[in-house]
């Protein structure tokens, strides 16, 4: 009996830790309600301001949400031994920062704003998460457990990469209910700006991870980046097509540019797709994904404004993603010259090809801090649009920044750097190309040293080499830098 017990798993403290941790978190993911005594007739918040209390509790959930757990789900798909610590810690942050935000005083809110809705379906996600991670993690595999294991640790993947999501969509949540935007007439326009920013600060990610660590699967899906472009991009325009007016009604303001804009990306994004593989079927890169992003931006930088600080974003928003349009083409049609990559090895990128992504970026952010309440905000403060545009372009580069970070600790842990190798002379040769030019850095340091009598035998030994580098055991490996 006792050789039996003494065989079962034990939980690792931390795994206790994050047990006591969910059952603490339970009962308070069932939430209470906010007082709401001191909010006028007709509005969302009181006019109280934030309260030290509420603005720690956004800086915990910032740092919990935003950082600590996306950091560790990096580390999990790494198989990192801190990616258990990392994510208790977070999931301690995160409780903390939930009890702070029903002990506020200050600010007060309506009880049915989406931020406090939305906090406990999500709190409910952690806590199955975390449930997942135990299981897990006590390696249960013999029996019935061998059959439910697999389905438990797909399912912890899924909610692992869903939570990053859904915790952006929390923090918008937050700063819309914290300063009482998006209610009424105004929640369409926050929709279509917050759903539209987020989608450029998605494609945005998706093409540096792409860029980074995904362009040899890219090669073995048998496909160029632009068939994926384009697929999504029509399909966008598609849906946009049929929601962006309300049909049966009269067309009103913007009705006829979003319409319009949404048959563009289904028609040209048809267009992708079917350009994107050649003649004989094989993958090939072209300039629609690129041409669409543009065309975007300039039909977005002539919406009509009210206000000028409005209009001055719009403005600065359609030159961007005209910009970021303008370079991917560039990127995708000089640069690149239509291969998949810079390297066959997928592990080098162009300079100019973090150009576009950081572009599209700033206009996620732009198009987000478009909307009409926090034009407004602006226009009432002393700040001009200059001050505020540079904020937007300073937000982009910390999120551009941070998703770089994550990448590379994914990168560092699961795929361990190449070995350098020396040159013959003791140096690194430059990368560029994937071509060491070392018989011309010879030849210039040779020069002026050498006599007229030996100059015939250099010559010999210059042809000597050339002929030695297109000699048939080396034809083919001369240009392996290059992706074909």
């Amino acid at each position: 009996m006792w050789n039996i017990l003494s065989r079962r798993p034990t939980m690792a403290p931390t795994s206790v830790f994050a047990l006591l941790l969910v059952s603490a978190a339970l009962p308070v993911a069932v939430g209470h309600d906010h007082d709401s005594t001191h909010i006028k007739e007709g509005q969302t918040i009181s006019d109280e301001p934030i309260d030290s209390i509420l603005w720690i509790h956004i800086f915990i959930q910032m740092a919990a949400w935003g950082v600590i757990f996306p950091l560790g789900m990096v580390l999990g798909m790494a198989k990192s031994r801190w990616h258990v610590p990392l994510q208790v810690f977070g999931t301690a942050l995160a409780i903390l920062g939930y009890m702070l935000g029903h002990r506020h005083k200050g600010r007060e809110f309506r009880h049915n704003n989406a931020h406090s809705k939305f906090a406990s379906p999500i709190s409910l996600m952690l806590a199955i998460q975390i449930i997942f991670g135990i299981y897990l993690k006590l390696h249960l595999e013999r029996g019935i457990h061998g059959k439910i294991r697999p389905v438990i640790k797909f399912g912890h993947g899924i909610v692992g990469k869903a939570l990053p999501v859904l915790s952006w969509t929390q923090m918008i949540f937050g700063g819309i209910t914290a300063l009482g935007f998006c209610q009424g007439e105004h929640v369409g326009q926050c929709l279509a700006h917050f759903i539209m920013g987020s989608a450029f600060i998605a494609y945005a990610i998706l093409l540096t991870i792409l860029l980074v660590v995904g362009q040899l699967w890219i090669k073995r899906t048998g496909r160029s980046q632009e068939f994926f472009d384009s697929s999504v991009i029509t399909i966008w325009g598609i849906v946009n097509t049929f929601t962006e007016h309300r049909w049966g009604t009269d067309w009103v303001k913007n009705d006829w540019q979003h319409t319009t804009m949404g048959i563009i990306w289904w028609c040209a994004g048809l267009v992708g797709i079917w350009l994107s593989k050649d003649r004989d079927g094989r993958p090939q890169r072209n300039f629609i994904p690129g041409f669409i992003i543009l065309i975007t931006g300039w039909a977005f930088g002539g919406h009509p404004q009210e206000l000028m600080v409005s209009a001055e974003v719009h403005k600065m928003f359609g030159y961007t993603l005209m910009a970021a349009g303008l370079t991917r083409i560039i990127e995708v049609s000089f640069v690149l010259r239509d291969r998949p990559g810079v390297s066959a090895d997928g592990r080098e990128a162009n300079s100019f090809q973090y150009i576009p992504i950081f572009l599209l970026f700033a206009s996620g952010f732009m198009f987000m801090g478009a909307n009409e309440e926090q034009m407004d905000l602006v226009a009432n403060s002393s700040m001009d649009h200059v001050a505020y545009i540079l904020i937007l372009y300073s937000l982009a580069a910390v999120l551009f920044l941070f998703t770089l970070l994550l990448i590379n600790v994914y990168d560092r842990n699961a795929n361990p750097p190449l070995p350098q190798k020396d040159m013959p002379t003791g140096r690194l040769g430059p990368r560029m190309s994937g071509n060491v030019p070392l018989r011309d850095a010879h030849e210039f340091e040779l020069e002026g040293l050498i006599s007229d009598d030996e100059d015939e035998g250099r010559t010999k030994l210059v042809h000597g080499d050339e002929d030695g580098l297109n000699s048939p055991s080396t034809v083919g490996k001369n240009s392996d830098g290059i992706a074909r």
